[in-house]
């Protein structure tokens, strides 16, 4: 296990800049998740840990070693990519065993960290078979039973179960889970799926443009996001986000007569355009303390909750509400909220308000 260090990196190709200053100080034992949309440098700066691409500045340092200008394989990582990558032509049980086998380690030694590694991801019954014989779920095992042998300092992740369906998904989820519970060894995941993100990280780095919106755990990604892009891509449904200006008796929603009165901002100048974010399972039929007059457009129930759109003046707003709803569509529905579970960022900056 080893602390990893991010300073200052920066990528480019040519004119175009795809990692803008990076900073990140991971200590060890840490599952950290490098979590943003396409083209973000997600991607660029895993491999750029991994040593498969050069910063064009800037320093990182797995323990007190900086790696910059170090062949990948003298990094003592590991990397798991999405496709497998795995010897087609090999059985399961020399797939795994590979690295340790061009690193010329005694085969007694080898083959004992194999069976070690196999009943670990429990695949012991599929060493002797190859590749093309197992299923995707599988195949991703012995991926990472090939990189889990090597006993390396970091793990790198890029999108490993993107490959999956939903169930393989979820279970990968928690297998991964499991396995660096019991192993502890740093971790650096990356993906654009935010449920792996909030179940699998200990701490979460979202990235938009080649720079870092916000780096923290999930809990304070999802109950404080920094920005308004942040509260948008972490939420499923995203947080609803209302246009709205500051006035004396509180925020005024944009097209409709609704002012609502948000603890903290009493303060904010008259006439300062705002955002108010309130998240869909914030908002529910029962009396709150804010009472919104809304009209359902589209119901949808998903099993455990009904997704309901419906139209506050002229801004719609999603509601997550208990699957015994009776709703359709046209139907007039008052929604209320707390006060408590609002979220207000100013329309200029983009930047959450205290």
């Amino acid at each position: 296990m080893s602390t990893l260090t991010i300073n200052a990196i920066r990528k480019s190709y040519g004119a175009v800049e795809t990692l803008k200053g990076i900073d990140i100080a991971l200590e060890s034992g840490e599952f950290l998740v490098l979590l943003g949309a396409s083209g973000c440098g997600k991607s660029t700066l895993l491999n750029i840990i991994a040593g498969l691409a050069e910063p064009t500045s800037g320093d990182i340092r797995i323990g007190e070693r900086s790696i910059v200008g170090v062949h990948p394989k003298d990094r003592d990582i590991a990397m798991v990519f999405q496709s497998y990558a795995l010897y087609p032509n090999l059985t399961v049980h020399r797939n795994i065993g590979f690295g340790l086998e061009m690193r010329k380690v005694d085969k007694a030694e080898r083959d004992r960290a194999v069976h070690e590694t196999a009943k670990l991801l429990q695949i012991e019954n599929l060493l002797d078979r190859k590749p093309g014989q197992l299923s995707g779920g599988q195949r991703q095992r012995v991926a990472i039973g090939r990189a889990l042998v090597r006993n390396p300092k970091i793990f790198l992740f890029d999108e490993p179960l993107s490959n999956l369906d939903a169930k393989l998904r979820m279970e990968m989820r928690t297998e991964l889970k499991r396995l660096h519970q019991m192993t502890r060894t740093t971790v650096v995941y990356v993906t654009h799926d935010q449920i792996e993100a909030m179940t699998l990280a200990t701490r979460i780095a979202v990235m938009r443009n080649g720079r870092i919106e916000q780096l923290d755990t999930p809990e304070k990604i999802y109950n404080r996001p920094a920005t308004l892009y942040v509260a948008t891509f972490v939420g499923a449904p995203p947080m609803n986000l209302l246009a709205a200006t500051a006035g004396e008796g509180g925020l005024q929603i944009d097209g409709s007569d609704i002012v609502v009165s948000v603890p903290g901002l009493e303060s904010a100048a008259p006439g300062r355009r705002l955002v108010l974010g309130i998240r869909p399972e914030a908002i529910g039929k029962a009396d709150g303390v804010l009472s919104l007059s809304a009209r359902c457009e589209v119901a949808e129930l998903t099993g455990p909750e009904l997704v309901v759109t419906a139209m506050v003046g002229n801004q719609r707003i999603v509601a997550a509400l208990p699957a015994s709803t009776k709703l359709q569509a046209g139907d007039a529905i008052v929604l209320s909220a707390d006060p408590a579970a609002f979220h207000v960022f100013d329309a200029q900056t983009e930047q959450r308000l205290n």
